[in-house]
């Protein structure tokens, strides 16, 4: 075995119908993640149901008809291996009602691969006002990802076929909206790929000898290869926070017959052990940990950065839901937000924002109706300068510091101590309407509510 790769959570992202779940499923299907005997079978299926070209996007999408059943505890992961890390993929869906969704695979993503169709018309329609590209990457960028991968896809189907003009079109395309999210676009690395004929996924192309390769500069040093392997290989490993107390934010909860209730999430700070007494917020409930597993493997401790599923005593699953956040009962436990102060900046909202504005907040795994309680100050979105107390409204452009109320009971914490419990999106009206950072958090007192702790022996 020697030494434990390190582990990197990577979320898919891009435009619905861009040819995300095939590249992924070829990916790990080339690296090792799934054999050739359930390749043929999926196969198989999917001729039969008259989609050939969907084999590989059933590695994914197979695994999320067993999880609606309950079978695996697998939130669409699947693991693989380049020569440097273990890399875990999040596949997040990429329809507009998905963006829920997206929003939670991504909060728990170290690094983001955007994948863009090369294909006539579907690069217009995934970077138009209305499509998910710019969105993605926008929220990849509010959530903390600060590592992104471009696919340029489907470049077998281009007119002609694996075109360097499409393609240098895309590169441009995708770049200047990067830029404008916040992304450096020299740091970036754009690969030609086909997802479905595989073409310069894990070996050097044949098709495509215009392409001179991919560059990367980085603060950390500058990189460059050929093939979509070798840049995940070439990923910066993001630092984990050990020294912290658990943070631990729910991403679902099962009810796993002969085991119990296991709520299942990626261990943001901190670590996790068998024994441990967890506080729950916004829940309120303390539980030991009985056992903890990774991929279906028995853990003795989680660290930062780990995807796991944990058993826990006498607590039943309807008393969790994905959004709590669990942490150590001896150690900073989690509380409940009254209110908390917090960053803004809006993004695209038709009309004017004032006090009372009550937009869905999205943070880490929980989506909760939020009030913009009271418009403190406007300030300068460059320079972080006030330029105005109480301002009246709020339009896009703007960024302000705002004190947020949420409307039911809710566990964030401020960006400086909990980064990854700090920051959200706001979305309205189908779309995101602003992004911000948590400043300060006021938490409710526990122990004025002692009627609703209930503690599990």
């Amino acid at each position: 075995m020697g030494k434990e790769k390190t582990h990197i959570n990577v979320v898919i992202i891009g435009h619905v119908d861009s040819g995300k779940s095939t590249t992924t499923g070829h990916l790990v299907y080339k690296c090792g993640g799934i054999d050739q005997r359930r390749m043929e079978k999926f196969e198989k299926a999917a001729t039969q149901m008259g989609r050939g070209s969907f084999k590989y996007a059933w590695v994914l999408d197979k695994l999320k008809a067993e999880r609606d059943r309950g079978i695996t505890i697998d939130i669409s992961l699947l693991k693989f291996n380049t020569q440097k890390y273990t890399i875990t993929i999040i596949d997040a869906p990429g329809h507009r009602d998905f963006i829920k969704n997206m929003i939670t695979g991504t909060s728990q993503a170290d690094v983001a691969l955007l994948v863009v169709s090369a294909a006539k018309g579907e690069f217009e329609a995934g970077v138009s006002r209305s499509g998910q590209t710019r969105e993605h990457a926008l929220l990849a960028f509010t959530l903390g990802v600060k590592q992104i991968i471009v696919c340029v896809n489907k470049m077998d189907v281009t007119e002609p076929p694996y075109s360097q003009k499409r393609y240098d079109e895309v590169v441009r395309g995708v770049g200047t909206f990067l830029r404008k999210i916040g992304y450096d676009p020299t740091a970036v690395p754009f690969v030609p790929i086909s997802g479905w004929t595989g073409e310069n996924m894990i070996t050097a192309t044949q098709k495509m000898s215009w392409f001179q390769g991919w560059k990367a500069k980085r603060k950390e040093g500058n990189t460059s290869g050929r093939t979509l392997l070798e840049v995940l290989d070439a990923i910066h490993p993001p630092v984990r926070t050990i020294n912290k107390p658990l943070r631990l934010p729910l991403q679902d909860v099962y009810k796993i017959g002969g085991v119990g209730t296991v709520p299942v999430g990626k261990v943001e700070t901190g670590i996790l052990k068998p024994g441990m007494t967890l506080m729950f917020s916004p829940a309120k409930l303390t539980a030991e940990v009985k056992s903890i597993e990774m991929h279906h493997q028995g853990l003795q401790t989680a660290l930062p950065g780990h995807n796991v599923g944990f058993n826990i005593k006498n607590v039943s699953v309807k008393n969790l839901r994905r959004g709590d956040v669990a942490g150590n009962a001896q150690q900073d436990p989690p509380a409940d937000a009254g209110s908390f102060l917090a960053q803004v900046i809006i993004l695209n909202h038709p009309g004017r924002i004032k006090a009372g504005y009550s937009p869905v907040l999205d943070c880490h795994t929980t989506h909760v109706t939020c009030r913009f309680a009271e418009l403190k100050e406007k300030l300068d979105r460059r320079t972080g300068k006030k330029l105005e107390d109480s301002p009246q409204l709020l339009v896009s452009g703007d960024a302000a510091t705002v004190k947020l109320v949420p409307n039911r009971p809710l566990c964030v914490e401020s960006f400086f101590t909990y980064p990854p419990l700090g920051r959200f999106a706001a979305r309205d009206l189908k779309q995101t309407v602003a992004v911000g950072v948590i400043k300060s958090v006021e938490k409710l007192n526990v122990s004025k509510l002692p009627h609703k702790v209930q503690v599990c022996k």
